[in-house]
């Protein structure tokens, strides 16, 4: 996932938090009598006693109800003489549980948890395989239903989940934890001149008309995975070839926009099979979605889900692009065996991405984003409240690693380890790594073990000079951490301190300029202006009316820290058109930040905006617009 905060992070953003610091445990195998399981305490199950291994769906999409009906057929493998299995469950309105034979199977609902939902334990009386009939709430979390007038076409309806990190049991009943994977099959029922796609491979691409006038679309993953990546997206969708194994869908109105901008996705493909070993998930497609999607983009195998604010036309925001790619590899191949760990996702997939960006476009742009990433890193620190901030480790307990250090100071982690071994020797290790864990979970210490054995190998002046438990289980940053320079942000913060010092905006020369360099600049103007200085900023940059999506969100954090009013109407139809929480909940945050005046534009644009916005992200902003001591 690429996005500002880390999954764990927006848990705590929407009124969630962690219990416990979940313990590392050796990977789990495919047996359960020999399996050993990360403790992770944001699930029910009990996988040591019965784990699901398969979920089998048939499901109708109900847009009027704004519902999903139908069963799951879950495969369960026990302990001998287990008698019971616990799933996931939040909100689901369960029928009926019974085994294959429609034999009824006792079953309980416990208590609710505000964050976790609730355990559904199933009596099993010997069954290997059971059938929940059920349907899911109509505001369940990973949903989001969009009416038409939401849409880029305007004339039909939209649906799409996201599952991570602890969504999926809103509208799957299964045991929803990353350590826990499963293969699955799917048949979804659409309305007629709707088009569904899933993560999984497409068994019906063009759908099949049922008797009662609807269309059906059958899907297949048979590489097990974790059930956070299980996904869907019904709508007016529109699908081109971008090359022999990779495509986009959106709908038809993108879609020419979206496939220019993602043409280089093979160039991408063949410089991550070169770095780490084959890609293993068949096809590598795109599904664009529609602005109130609250991420810059999510790795359904198969089919990364992406932001429609990431096609600029310049092609300076494909980063989003390599980052989901490359989670094939680290994130679904390899997968953090628990949320504590998701720094084994992120780091991992943040330093990859940046792999791919170098060998696509070249040294000095991929130094350009790895900058940035460190700049952004020493920042959450300091945020946090510095080097001995417990929320700075990498390792701890979910929800609580501060900002993006997930991303950054894990990449960074892992680029320290590069720059002291060699590049070529790193990239044999993490070869070997992805092989070695295939279709896994992984945890720290896991990850650190394998390390040693298969890198360090007793070298003792490397392991002491790598300093990794410190990277991996204490605060702050060591002092070992490597620092990319970037020769393009250098020349971009000579015009920032020569327009610091009282420069004419005339004198900025912003040609050429990508999303990443309009950022170095506008984060780097103090936040205190005069109405004149932003008067002269915003019509000789063109910043209120501006068609990227990042410069118009930095922009307005600095027009909301000095109340300008100009900008207040072009920020309130920001506000209603774009749900991408990196996006917006600074401005959220910045409006409250300004006491009554911010509170009433903020109240007034959220009342137009919420019904438009994904669930997590309308959570996210009542609990800002609540104030601190909600």
């Amino acid at each position: 996932m690429r996005f500002t905060t880390s999954a764990a992070a927006l848990l705590l953003m929407t009124g969630m938090s962690g219990a416990a610091i979940a313990q590392d445990a050796p990977a789990m195998t495919e047996s359960v009598q020999s399996a050993s399981f990360a403790k992770d305490v944001w699930t029910y199950a009990d996988p040591e006693t019965a784990r699901v291994s398969h979920v089998d769906l048939d499901l109708v999409t109900d847009f009027e109800g704004k519902q999903i009906y139908g069963t799951a057929v879950l495969d369960i493998a026990a302990q001998p003489g287990a008698d019971h299995v616990v799933l996931d469950d939040n909100g689901l309105r369960i029928q009926s549980i019974t085994d294959m034979d429609g034999g009824a199977l006792p079953y309980t609902v416990g208590k609710v948890d505000e964050m976790l939902g609730a355990p559904l334990t199933v009596q099993l009386n010997g069954k290997d395989k059971i059938r929940i009939a059920y349907a899911s709430a109509p505001g369940a979390e990973a949903l989001q239903w969009l009416p038409k007038e939401a849409t880029a076409g305007g004339e039909k309806p939209y649906l799409f989940s996201q599952g991570q990190p602890i969504n999926n049991r809103s509208w799957i009943p299964t045991q929803d934890s990353p350590g826990i994977r499963q293969t699955w099959d799917a048949r979804i029922t659409v309305p007629k001149g709707l088009v569904a796609v899933m993560s999984g491979d497409k068994l019906t691409p063009d759908g099949v008309p049922t008797e009662d006038g609807r269309v059906s679309y059958r899907f297949r993953m048979n590489n097990a995975v974790p059930p956070y990546l299980i996904a869907l997206a019904v709508g007016d969708l529109a699908f081109k070839s971008l090359g022999p194994n990779s495509g986009v869908y959106t709908e038809p109105a993108l879609l020419d926009a979206a496939a220019d901008e993602f043409q280089d996705v093979e160039k991408m493909i063949a410089a991550a099979e070169d770095l780490y070993g084959p890609y293993r998930w068949g096809r590598y497609d795109m599904l664009v979605l529609p602005p109130s999607f609250p991420y810059g983009g999510m790795e359904n195998p198969t089919l990364t889900f992406l932001t429609p604010t990431i096609i600029t036309g310049d092609r300076s925001n494909t980063d989003v692009v390599a980052h989901e790619l490359a989670h094939s590899w680290s994130g679904n191949l390899v997968t953090n065996a628990t949320w504590s760990d998701s720094w084994l996702n992120e780091g991992f997939t943040t330093y990859f991405e940046n792999r791919i960006m170098e060998a696509v476009y070249g040294k000095d742009r991929a130094a350009l984003y790895a900058d940035l990433d460190y700049g952004t890193m020493l920042s959450d620190i300091a945020a946090a409240g510095g080097d001995d901030a417990p929320t700075t480790r990498l390792h701890g307990e979910p929800g609580a690693t501060a900002g993006q250090l997930d991303y950054f100071k894990g990449s960074t982690f892992l680029r320290t380890i590069e720059q002291a071994v060699g590049r070529d020797r790193f990239d044999a290790y993490l070869r070997g790594y992805f092989d070695r864990f295939a279709f896994q979970p992984q945890t720290t210490a896991g990850f650190l073990a394998d390390l040693r054995a298969n890198l360090i190998e007793g070298d003792t002046v490397l392991e002491d000079s790598l300093k990794l438990d410190q990277w991996a289980y204490a605060p702050g940053l060591p002092d070992n951490a490597v620092h990319i320079h970037s020769a393009t942000l250098a020349e971009v913060d000579k015009e920032l301190a020569a327009f610091n010092a009282g420069g004419p905006v005339a004198a900025v020369d912003t040609g050429g300029w990508s999303t990443q360099q309009w950022m170095r600049f506008l984060r780097g103007i103090p936040k205190e202006q005069s109405t004149a200085r932003l008067k002269e900023m915003d019509g000789g940059l063109n910043l209120s009316n501006n068609g990227n999506a990042y410069v118009r969100s930095a922009w307005y954090e600095i027009a909301i820290a000095n109340r300008y009013e100009p900008a207040v109407p072009s920020l309130k139809q920001y506000l209603t058109s774009v749900g991408r929480m990196l996006l917006i909940r600074p401005l959220y945050q910045g409006l409250e930040d300004q006491g009554a005046w911010g509170h009433a534009i903020a109240t007034d644009a959220f009342a137009e905006a919420k019904a438009g916005y994904h669930p997590m992200t309308a959570a996210m902003t009542e609990r800002i617009l609540a104030g601190p001591e909600s």
